[in-house]
């Protein structure tokens, strides 16, 4: 009893010190818990932005690797797919004010997940066209086409061809017209780009001030710098997914694809370019999901308790405002958030550090913003090379560049702890020898093909005179050939002619893709121009040095593109680090509708314009009227590229 008694002592002595350990326990597990749902939140919303950074960039880049599909299907000229493109920016135009500054107060995540729906119902919407309108057809001379009836392609006489034969494609012509109101649906894909562009409004402005407002300050780049890192994932599935749907033929599940006599190399294939927008589309309606069950709030980091800046900011924010920042905390009434508007307005752009950044960004994003839109484009003009593979190309070497120089930029600034001073220095050394690296890029291509009347006379000299007048010549003066027609096929002499007949091909052997003609009196070798010569389906290549040129073009474009992404994650924190807190989410709005409507608007249309000055051969529509352009000059479109952007590197650094 007595020990019992002792130990009795001894247990109620010890519990009286217990509640003090208990207390100081609770405190410090309740701290640690705090962390750790601190860490855990930010993680979660990190991951699940992320995810949406890719759907977007990933429906993003797939239009961009659809430009020639979408100007080849609905016979539209470049300025006029620059106007599609630009639609999406003026979506994000049409609310990026309202949601940056109003959404910042309201609950940020729903807004991000509302936004990812609209952004899938606008990519379903781009696909939609191809359900309404009529199958493709492609310019062909009867004598490729599987048929009975043998006719020559040099028609010197009308009566050469049977009655049925010029009946049925007569009824074809008008059949055309009829369905010609089926060119207007590219409307549709101007209406979704433009619903794409709104439902992706508020992903950046309150994604990255979500977490720069609950990330610890040091993590901050780091995050953001994944952030962008997985949005650059995007653009190489985008861009991989539309080298695969450019070797499928565009109504593939709706005709019979052994009736189909051109190949994914011929340069009137379009490829299956609606699939990919159906894949995307459920991709970013999966990517909202997410956001709908996130909290509006999430604990704040220790270290941000106690200030409503951080030290950085502190040089840059004065003094007399930090207790707005409280009020923001607070819930407010829409009224009351529409009288700050333009005070707010007013100090952002009394702040020169935000002004002059916005400057160079400007002039920045034009020059890449049309790059990136024409690249595709421009590499298959220029070192002839096809959609497939253009896409292939910049999906799995281009695109991982900018995913790594992306993600060098942050994880140089977290090693070196780098302050926004050292960030400005870094993203202007970034622009700096990345455009002295693009003007190297221009420097360099293929010469033009050598197509008889547009490039080189028909005795192979080269042409400087009008083309139109230099389709026809002594060779082909005999036959009726349309100067419309755009069916290329290639002499043994290498020389393309653009088509059969006004190659003065006199018989055919054969059909479809194999089909090839024979006394063609245009294709003579230079030694003795008066031989006839045969022809086979299709353009000839380029020239032997083209490959190597390509091979060239590609290295410096990876090391570009890696010299220019390092830059973008310092450029993102001296954005985010020379403004108050309370103002973030409308700032980066602010810069957003800047890019929206200064760069990304005007650079697709003016590039698209100043393209189609170099077009050689210009479509014709069934109906009459220009359709898409079939032939550029590669001279004139290297040296127009590597003008724009000399002249924007310029203004970069005298900015």
């Amino acid at each position: 009893m007595e020990m019992s008694s002792k130990e009795n002592t001894h247990f109620f002595s010890n519990n009286t010190i217990l509640p003090v350990d208990r207390s100081s326990f609770k405190s410090e597990s309740s701290a640690s818990k705090e962390k750790q749902s601190c860490c855990g939140g930010i993680k979660i919303f990190l991951g699940a932005l992320s995810f949406v950074y890719f759907a977007k960039a990933l429906s993003g880049s797939y239009l961009k690797s659809t430009i020639t599909q979408i100007e080849r299907r609905f016979d539209i000229p470049s300025s006029l797919v620059g106007v599609i493109d630009g639609s999406f920016e003026i979506g994000n135009l049409l609310i990026i004010i309202l949601v940056s500054y109003f959404g910042a107060k309201l609950h940020r995540p729903r807004i991000i997940g509302a936004g990812c729906l609209i952004m899938s119902a606008g990519t379903f919407l781009i696909a939609m066209p191809q359900f309404f309108m009529g199958r493709y057809r492609y310019e062909r001379f009867p004598s490729t086409i599987n048929s009975t009836v043998s006719i020559s392609p040099c028609l010197q006489d009308k009566s050469q061809t049977p009655l049925s034969a010029l009946e049925k494609s007569q009824a074809k012509i008008n059949a055309g017209c009829e369905k010609e109101a089926g060119s207007s649906m590219w409307i549709y894909v101007l209406l979704g780009n433009l619903l794409r562009g709104i439902g992706e409004t508020p992903i950046q402005p309150l994604g990255i001030t979500y977490i720069d407002d609950y990330a610890i300050e040091e993590n901050a780049a780091l995050y953001i710098g994944c952030v962008q890192t997985v949005a650059i994932i995007g653009p190489i599935f985008g861009f991989l997914l539309g080298s695969l749907c450019a070797k499928l033929y565009v109504d593939i599940g709706f005709v019979d694809l052994d009736s189909i006599m051109i190949t994914h190399k011929d340069t009137q294939w379009v490829g299956a370019w609606w699939l990919g927008y159906l894949i995307a589309g459920a991709i970013s309606v999966l990517a909202g999901i997410p956001f709908w069950f996130l909290p509006k709030h999430l604990p704040k980091p220790e270290s941000r308790k106690d200030s409503s800046t951080s030290s950085e900011q502190s040089k840059f924010i004065t003094e007399d405002n930090k207790e707005q920042h409280k009020s923001y905390q607070q819930q407010v009434k829409i009224a009351e958030m529409a009288k700050d508007f333009l005070p707010s307005l007013k100090n952002l752009f009394g702040n020169p550090v935000y002004i002059l950044y916005l400057c160079a960004s400007i002039i920045q994003f034009n020059s890449l913003i049309g790059m990136v839109t024409y690249k595709p484009k421009y590499i298959e003009q220029q070192y002839g090379q096809t959609s497939s593979k253009t896409n292939f190309v910049i999906g799995l070497i281009n695109i991982p560049a900018v995913a790594l120089g992306i993600f060098s930029g942050g994880l140089i600034m977290k090693k070196f702890r780098i302050n926004v001073l050292g960030a400005a220095k870094l993203s202007l050394g970034s622009s700096f020898f990345g455009y002295l690296l693009l003007l190297s890029l221009f420097a360099m291509g293929c010469e033009n093909s050598e197509v008889a009347g547009l490039t080189v006379s028909y005795h192979g000299t080269k042409w400087t005179t009008d083309y139109e007048q230099a389709l026809f010549s002594e060779c082909n003066s005999g036959c009726l050939c349309s100067k419309n027609d755009w069916d290329p096929i290639c002499g043994e002499n290498g020389v393309t002619y653009v088509s059969a007949c006004l190659a003065g091909c006199q018989a055919s052997n054969g059909s479809g893709k194999n089909t090839v003609f024979f006394n063609c009196s245009c294709v003579g070798t230079l030694e003795s121009p008066s031989q006839s010569s045969s022809a086979v389906v299709g353009p000839c290549q380029k020239g032997n040095e083209c490959p190597k040129m390509f091979l060239y073009f590609l290295v410096v474009s990876v090391i570009t593109s890696y010299t220019l992404s390092v830059g973008g994650t310092p450029g993102y924190i001296l954005l985010l680090r020379c403004i108050k807190p309370h103002l973030k989410s409308f700032a980066l709005g602010i810069y957003t509708l800047a890019i929206r409507v200064l760069a990304g608007i005007p650079a697709p249309v003016y590039f698209g314009v100043a393209i189609d000055t170099t077009c050689l051969k210009w479509g014709s529509k069934r109906c009459g009227g220009r359709g898409a352009c079939k032939l550029y000059d590669s001279s004139a479109l290297r040296s127009l590229n590597k003008e724009i952007n000399y002249d924007d590197g310029n203004q970069i650094q005298q900015c």
